[in-house]
């Protein structure tokens, strides 16, 4: 019997190439992986749901790749050297980047790009439940699992449908999403995160370029548009207010905190809106949508101390994490945890300013060491420049050496009304560091 024809995921517990291998076993078919984790004889939550959705892992050191693999499929994270990658060459085995089955699955269907330096997941995600929940029957590929799509054999940042508009999160990080010519592209905002601002806005500019009918954004943007294209911006006010706005005269109220939150939601409606949801309908489904996993997510609580897990890992994402949760209590306690060495460098100094500004006498920030994927990374680079300045501009700020460590300052920083918080990318560890602050303060 031949074997079946085999896609092959190198890195598949990551966020955007597990999405992949969901969407891949979706369309039936069969999906081999290999990832870091496994090689160091652990399985995070990601891969154990890969697992259940019937992705077979296999060691990251080319044996997996065989003359039946029919795509060898990567992000731009992958270095040259890797093991899969050199057999999949020498096989002569076609390498994709991780957008294209996305855009593939694309084609042909109404589709949304949501793109933007922060906030992207989210709208994504809320655009994706507002288009379930009102009865389109979304394809939804994201950046970060919707809590309320997760189950035992699904991570959750994938919805999938057979013919429904397609809601894509579009990342810029690697100038992967010029793939995409979507129908409908929302722009949450443009900061300088992966490129400088300048090569920020040359490159949503040429992104806006591929878009076929309409461009949501906040007003001000200032990117030109493709003739033909229509803008779509909208100013809603009331969004200071903690948890509930109106839009189109309905109340929305969500769950999740902060005024960046209020905002995506804003983005989220007019582009429901503009694909044709009444305006009321939106504003109730969205309503109900409980969040994004490590989106400033609830982890639990105990003794009245709240704890938060969020992805935020660039100065514009932490300081927005940050001030939403100071809407909510007296004192936040923050660990956090830079995702790479040349990240960190490349944002020390703005980091050192927006922390100096945002944290409150009464808040306290925890460092970890910078997160070592492997590679080959200039590692000269640590966090203790960033700390020293934070010190001498009166903030209480700390190194401190291990989870371990971060865990019980913490715990010991804690009082009732307080709030503590889990920040960064990449690290799997951060997830569980949360789950182990709300176990330790319940016991």
């Amino acid at each position: 019997m031949t074997p079946a024809p085999t896609h092959h995921i190198v890195g598949v517990g990551g966020v955007g190439m597990s999405a992949v291998a969901h969407l891949l076993r979706a369309q039936g078919l069969t999906v081999t992986g290999s990832d870091r984790e496994t090689d160091r004889g652990g399985l995070t939550p990601s891969l154990e749901r890969l697992v259940r959705a019937g992705v077979y892992l296999v060691p990251q050191d080319g044996s997996g790749i065989t003359t039946s693999t029919t795509s060898v499929i990567v992000s731009t994270a992958i270095e040259a050297d890797n093991p899969d990658l050199a057999t999949a060459t020498r096989l002569g085995i076609p390498v994709r980047h991780r957008s294209e089955p996305v855009a593939d699955v694309m084609a042909g269907r109404l589709s949304v790009a949501v793109a933007g330096t922060s906030g992207k997941t989210t709208v994504t995600g809320m655009l994706g439940w507002i288009l379930e929940q009102t009865g389109r029957d979304p394809l939804v590929v994201n950046g970060g699992a919707v809590l309320a799509w997760r189950a035992d054999d699904r991570i959750g940042n994938v919805r999938w449908s057979e013919h429904g508009p397609a809601v894509i999160e579009a990342d810029e990080s690697d100038r992967s999403f010029l793939r995409f010519r979507p129908d409908v592209a929302v722009v949450t905002n443009l900061s300088a995160d992966h490129f400088r601002i300048d090569e920020t806005r040359v490159l949503f500019q040429e992104f806006l370029s591929g878009v076929r009918k309409a461009v949501v954004s906040p007003p001000g943007l200032g990117l030109p548009l493709p003739p033909g294209v229509q803008g779509l911006d909208e100013t809603v006010q009331g969004l200071d207010e903690r948890s509930e706005f109106l839009f189109r005269g309905h109340l929305v109220r969500l769950a999740l905190p902060g005024r960046h939150n209020r905002e995506n939601a804003v983005l989220a409606l007019r582009t429901a809106e503009a694909l044709g949801v009444d305006p009321a309908d939106a504003a109730a489904a969205l309503s109900t949508f409980s969040g994004i996993e490590r989106r400033l997510e609830l982890v639990g609580e105990s003794g009245g101390v709240r704890v938060y897990d969020d992805y935020a890992h660039n100065p514009a994402k932490i300081a927005a994490s940050l001030r939403a949760l100071q809407e909510l209590t007296p004192a936040v306690g923050a660990v956090w945890r830079p995702h790479g060495y040349g990240p960190l460098r490349a944002m020390t100094d703005e980091l050192a300013e927006i922390l100096a500004d945002v944290l409150r006498e009464e808040d306290s920030l925890l460092v970890l060491p910078v997160y070592d994927a492997g590679g080959t990374a200039d590692r000269s680079v640590t966090p203790a420049p960033l700390v020293e300045r934070l010190q001498q501009a009166g903030r209480n700020a700390r190194l401190v050496a291990t989870p371990d460590e971060a865990r019980d300052r913490l715990l010991t920083f804690a009082r009732p009304g307080h709030i503590l918080v889990t920040m960064g990318a990449r690290d799997p560890g951060l997830p569980s560091l949360a789950g182990e602050l709300v176990r330790r303060l319940r016991s």
